[in-house]
């Protein structure tokens, strides 16, 4: 069975509702439409009924049984409006400027949806930037008890790979911390760990990932991946992690064996921690696209609840897949 079918298994009967907010994309409606016949989660969608269920029609779409919520006529659209005023009040927004984020910026809306129990989780960026999309999620949802960053992940489904978990990686950070810190490198790697055992449910092996291996260069980008490799071991000594890992001594055995014999993660690593933005984005992008793979994300972790992002160049069935991976992550 196909990773994400599992993952459609698992959060199936769990009533788990999410939320929309692009609705006027025909992908984000073909997926709307997908999901109501497997009815594996309940599907939201903001806008103005008549303009969904018309652009719907246009397109051959079916929809029909979808939840829209209209922000100018939601029940409880004061309820949010004030809450959210009340959360950015002492940023010095005033209750009119509030009352227009909310009715008029429908990713802004979904998130309120989510923050006061309406629904389980966000996935959008199909229309929006990322910062767009991630801007809501960080002021109103805001990272978890207990952690420290935010980031994301793609979860990379490689076809034909002996490598990783039969061609499972996580890969992090790829779409949102442009250049962390040692200290936040530790963060990302223990939150994508995590993320790993929650998505595949195998045991995470952790890779720092460099231009060099165990001191085969030194600089101070290097130096960073040392660094955070020394307090990660120290911080979580409970997971498998290693570093610092050139990518083909992280997860081909052969190279391991002459680079890192003496490593518990080189050659086996699923879980790829890059050492910056540039790194993560080009890597996911290369697998995607010259190993054939499917790449699920960006995802975020770190926050209180799930607020997903999407590539813009996704399609229907990519969407279907973040919906699916954030169903999962709000069971937490």
């Amino acid at each position: 069975m196909e990773f994400i079918e599992k993952i459609k298994d698992r959060v199936k009967g769990k009533n788990r509702k999410i939320v929309l907010p692009e609705s006027d994309d025909i992908r984000v409606l073909e997926a709307a439409s997908i999901i109501k016949k497997e009815a594996f989660v309940e599907i939201v969608l903001v806008g103005k009924e008549n303009e969904i269920e018309n652009l719907a029609k246009d397109n051959n779409i079916d929809i029909s049984g979808v939840t829209i919520i209209n922000p100018d006529t939601f029940s409880e659209r004061e309820k949010l409006i004030n809450d959210y005023y009340d959360l950015r009040k002492h940023k010095g927004i005033s209750l009119e400027e509030a009352k227009n984020t909310i009715l008029n910026d429908y990713v802004y809306f979904a998130n309120m949806l989510v923050k006061d129990g309406y629904a389980d989780g966000v996935v959008s960026g199909a229309k929006h930037s990322t910062a767009d999309t991630l801007r809501p999620a960080l002021q109103i949802i805001k990272t978890a008890e207990n952690t420290n960053v935010a980031s994301s992940f793609f979860l990379m489904d490689v076809p034909n790979c002996e490598y990783g978990s039969n061609g499972l990686f996580v890969y992090s950070d790829c779409g949102m911390i442009q250049n962390p810190t040692s200290e936040e490198l530790v963060e990302i790697a223990k939150e994508s760990a995590d993320t790993f055992l929650l998505l595949v449910e195998e045991k995470p092996n952790v890779a720092f990932l460099s231009h060099s291996t165990f001191g085969s260069s030194k600089c101070s980008d290097v130096d960073k991946v040392v660094k955070a490799v020394k307090l990660a071991k120290e911080k979580y000594p409970d997971i498998n992690l290693d570093g610092e890992l050139q990518f083909d001594a992280a997860v081909v055995p052969l190279v391991a064996k002459s680079k890192a014999p003496n490593s518990k993660v080189a050659g086996k690593a699923n879980v790829l921690i890059f050492p910056d933005l540039d790194a993560g984005n080009i890597g996911y992008k290369i697998t995607e696209r010259l190993a054939k793979a499917k790449a699920y994300g960006p995802v975020t972790q770190g926050l209180a609840k799930p607020v997903n992002d999407l590539s813009r160049g996704c399609n229907a069935n990519d969407i279907v897949g973040v919906i699916a991976i954030t169903a999962l992550q709000s069971l937490k």
